[in-house]
C-alpha cells in the first residue's frame, strides 16, 4: 500500500511521492525557547517523529530539519520581566526543550537551525521579495504585501477581507493586513544590520529562510500545530511563493493537547511541564501516552487517561521481557500486514496500536501453550512495530530509565519471598493471608500479574 497522507493545503489524502526518489525532505516547526516545555509543545515533536521512523522503516533517506526560534516578542519579554540577557534565556530555554526530546526518544532532527544563525538568508529572502513586487520597505521596517499574492489564505480558508495579522504594531504599513518580514531597531533589542536600517526578523521570515537554505527551494513536507496554520504557515507559503519558490508540497498539522477542552498553553494556566509529568510517569509511558491517539486529533489530557495508557504499555513491555526470559533474546523482526496498513493509511496510530495489542495477546496465547518459537516470531513484530511508535520496551534508551541493577536484585528477593507465602496461601486455601500479601504489595507499589508459570511482578508507574 502507499504512503498516503492528509494534506491541510489540499485539504484530502493523498499519495506521498517524493520529490527527489529515495529520499523525503521534512521541515517541522520548532519550539519559541521562551520557558519550559509542557506537553502541548511535545506533541508535534513526537507525532512528527513516528512520521521520520515510518518512512525510514520503508527504505526513505529522512532528511528532517526542526528549527528553534531563538529571537522574539515572547523571549525578549520575558528575559527582561527576569532581568536576564534575551541570548542566555533563549540558550537556557532550548536545552529544556532538547532534554525533553531526548526523555522521550525523540529523534535528533538532521539539522537544528536557531534563527539568528540565517539572518544572511534572511535579507536575501527580503530583497528578492522587493524586486519581485511583493514586499516594500517602511520606516526601518519591510513588510510583505498581502495583496499582491492573488491566492493569500489558501491554506487557512481565510479570506482576504477578514485578515488581522494579530503581530505588534510597526510604522509604514500600507495596508494593515500586510505582515512583518523584519522589525526596526528598537533602544535595548537586538539588531543586526540591512539595507533598510538595523532591526531584526520577523516571525514567519525565519521558518522560510530556514527551511529553503536546508531542504532547497522545494521540499516533500512541513509540519507543525495546527494552531500555526494562521498566520504563520499562510505566511510563510506567501513569503515562499511570493520569493519564487515551490516551498512545502505537503502540509501536516497535528492537533493540541487540551486539559477541559482548551488549548494547553501557558496564557491558561493549564500547563502540565515536561519535568513534572516525568514524576508521574516514566518517560516511555509518557511518550506511549502523547503518541496513542491520531496525529489530526485533539488529545484530552487528564491523569486517568495518562494511567491508562501506561498500563496499556506495562501489558507490552510486559509480554516482550517474558518472551525474552522465558524463550531468549528477542531480534527486532518486521511489523506485521495490519499494523502498515494503518500507518500508511494517514499515520493512523490508534489502529496501528490494535495491530500491536492484537498481537501481544497471540502471543501470550503462544507463550502459556509452550509454543516459544511462535512467542518469540510475534514478539520480534512487537518489537519491530514498537520501535517505529519509538516505544520498544528493550531499546536501550529506555533501559537507561530502569531501576538500578542492584537494587531490583534486592527488591526482587523480599517481593518473590511474599509471592511465595502467598502462593502458599492460595495452595491452602487461606484466600484472606492472599489478598493481604497482595495489597500490601500494591501498597508498595508492586503490581502482580498472576501467569501459568506463576506470579510475575513489576512497579507501577508512579501516578498522582
Amino acid at each position: 500500500m502507499t504512503l498516503r497522507l492528509y494534506d491541510s493545503a489540499a485539504r484530502e489524502v493523498r499519495d506521498f511521492v517524493p520529490l527527489r526518489p529515495g529520499t523525503a525532505s521534512v521541515y517541522l516547526c520548532g519550539a519559541t525557547v521562551q520557558g519550559v516545555p509542557h506537553i502541548g509543545h511535545v506533541r508535534s515533536g513526537i507525532a512528527f517523529d513516528v512520521l521520520r521512523r515510518w518512512l525510514a522503516y520503508r527504505g526513505l533517506d529522512v532528511l528532517f530539519v526542526r528549527n528553534v526560534t531563538d529571537i522574539d516578542d515572547k523571549i525578549l519579554n520575558k528575559a527582561a520581566e527576569a532581568g536576564r540577557p534575551w541570548w542566555e534565556w533563549a540558550a537556557t530555554h532550548e536545552r529544556e526543550f532538547t532534554r525533553a526530546y531526548d526523555a522521550l526518544g525523540v529523534l535528533p532532527p538532521s539539522a537544528e537551525p536557531r534563527a539568528t544563525g540565517f539572518i544572511t538568508q534572511m535579507v536575501q529572502y527580503m530583497e528578492r521579495l522587493i524586486e519581485r513586487g511583493h514586499a516594500y520597505a517602511a520606516d526601518g521596517n519591510v513588510y510583505f504585501d498581502v495583496r499582491s499574492l492573488p491566492d493569500y489564505g489558501s491554506l487557512s480558508g481565510h479570506r482576504l477581507e477578514d485578515v488581522h495579522q494579530g503581530e505588534s504594531a510597526g510604522t509604514g504599513k500600507r495596508d494593515p493586513r500586510d505582515f512583518t518580514l523584519w522589525k526596526a531597531t528598537k533602544p535595548g533589542e537586538p539588531s543586526w544590520p540591512t539595507p533598510w536600517g538595523d532591526g531584526r526578523p520577523g516571525w514567519h521570515l525565519e521558518c522560510s529562510a530556514m527551511a529553503t537554505s536546508l531542504l532547497g527551494a522545494e521540499f516533500d513536507i512541513h509540519c507543525g500545530g495546527m494552531d500555526l496554520i494562521f498566520p504563520h504557515h499562510e505566511n510563510e507559503i506567501a513569503q515562499s511563493h511570493g520569493a519564487g519558490d515551490g516551498f512545502a508540497r505537503y502540509w501536516l498539522h497535528n492537533g493540541w493537547v487540551t486539559m477541559s477542552g482548551e488549548k494547553m498553553s501557558k496564557s491558561l494556566g493549564n500547563v502540565v511541564a515536561i519535568p513534572a509529568m516525568l514524576e508521574r510517569a516514566r518517560a516511555v509511558e509518557l511518550r506511549y501516552y502523547l503518541g496513542s491517539a491520531h496525529y489530526r486529533s485533539m488529545l484530552e489530557y487528564s491523569d486517568g487517561a495518562l494511567a491508562e495508557a501506561a498500563a496499556g504499555y506495562r501489558r507490552i513491555e510486559s509480554f516482550v521481557h517474558r518472551v525474552a526470559e522465558r524463550v531468549g533474546d528477542v531480534e527486532v523482526g518486521e511489523v506485521n500486514d495490519d499494523f502498515a496498513a494503518a500507518l500508511d493509511d494517514d499515520l493512523g496510530v490508534p489502529a496501528a496500536l490494535a495491530a500491536v495489542h492484537n498481537a501481544v495477546r497471540e502471543g501470550n496465547t503462544a507463550l502459556e501453550s509452550g509454543d516459544g518459537g511462535r512467542a518469540r516470531q510475534i514478539a520480534a513484530q512487537v518489537r519491530a512495530m514498537t520501535a517505529v511508535l519509538g516505544t520498544d520496551p528493550l531499546d536501550p534508551h529506555w533501559a537507561a530509565e530502569g531501576v538500578d541493577d542492584d537494587a531490583h536484585a534486592a527488591l526482587d528477593v523480599l517481593v518473590k519471598a511474599e509471592l511465595d507465602r502467598r502462593a502458599q496461601a492460595r495452595a491452602a486455601k487461606d484466600w484472606t493471608t492472599a489478598d493481604e500479601v497482595r495489597d500490601r504489595l500494591a501498597a508498595a507499589g508492586v503490581e502482580v500479574t498472576d501467569t501459568p508459570d506463576g506470579a510475575q511482578w513489576a512497579l507501577k508507574s508512579k501516578e498522582h
